[in-house]
């Protein structure tokens, strides 16, 4: 028996990954987070599957039902939006499966701010203007942030942030990030990312809190850094027709000219 944890992507049922499908369809019970998870991804679990929505548990209800298909015998879905490697509380589970010695694997799911950067049509890293994407949130009731994460300390580095869980706080994180980015930086805020009713909002952090409209809570992702608006930015090397590469090397001198495949 095995607890197999998948993340079930941003909200579009088509965006869970091929493996997490095949996982859910072979898997007799599926604990999912029925606040988040669409329910047409329910739609493949097999036939007679123990469906159960972990919404409105706790921790210790959630082990139980956990612990009851292990003594059946039964293999687990454990659906999470998004992916796993943030912001799921899968990391309290998995503490609590090793006490418990019961085996569990974990799928990747399509995270939100990839979901966000493709409904806006953007790279979130331009040569010269950002290369680096830094995940982060603002505290709330259920999670405080460390002393040492903090926005000013993200934002000095000018890189995009994606500001996850934050939304009840744009106030303060506009606040918090103008005297780094300026008035004038670009803001995206992406509701419900590859839902059918999803919004985007464009704005600046000047005019982003006058442009929220009413309704735009929870699973609102906030985008912030020259990224999202730049223009004139360089193109990059790596298709540059004097870039010399491994697959394409410009001289008989190049590192790469007696490269042949399978040569480390």
């Amino acid at each position: 028996m095995t607890v197999h944890f998948i993340g079930a992507g941003p909200g579009a049922p088509d965006l869970l990954t091929l493996r997490g499908r095949d996982l859910i369809a072979a898997c007799p019970v599926c604990l999912y987070a029925g606040s988040l998870v669409p329910e047409a991804v329910l739609a493949h679990c097999p036939p007679g599957a123990r469906i159960i929505n972990t919404a409105p548990l706790d921790l210790d209800a959630i082990m139980a039902e956990i612990a009851q298909a292990h003594a059946q015998g039964q293999d687990i879905a454990r659906l999470h939006s998004g992916d796993l490697s943030v912001w799921s509380a899968m990391g309290e589970q998995l503490r609590r499966l090793r006490a418990l010695d019961i085996p569990y694997t974990v799928t990747p799911g399509v995270p939100a701010f990839a979901a966000a950067a493709a409904a806006l049509g953007s790279e979130l890293t331009l040569p010269g203007v950002a290369q680096s994407l830094v995940l982060t949130r603002t505290s709330g009731r259920a999670s405080a942030m460390p002393e040492h994460e903090t926005l000013a300390g993200f934002a000095a580095t000018r890189a995009t942030l994606a500001l996850h869980l934050s939304i009840q706080n744009l106030g303060q994180i506009v606040a918090e990030l103008t005297p780094y980015y300026g008035p004038d930086c670009p803001v995206a805020i992406v509701w419900r990312a590859s839902w059918p009713d999803q919004r985007i909002i464009r704005a600046t952090l000047a005019s982003v809190e006058a442009a929220l409209p009413d309704g735009v809570t929870r699973t609102a992702l906030i985008l912030v850094g020259p990224a999202l608006a730049a223009t004139g930015f360089a193109e990059s090397c790596l298709y540059a027709p004097d870039y010399d590469r491994r697959y394409r090397p410009q001289t008989a001198q190049s590192p790469w000219s007696e490269w042949k495949d399978g040569d480390d």
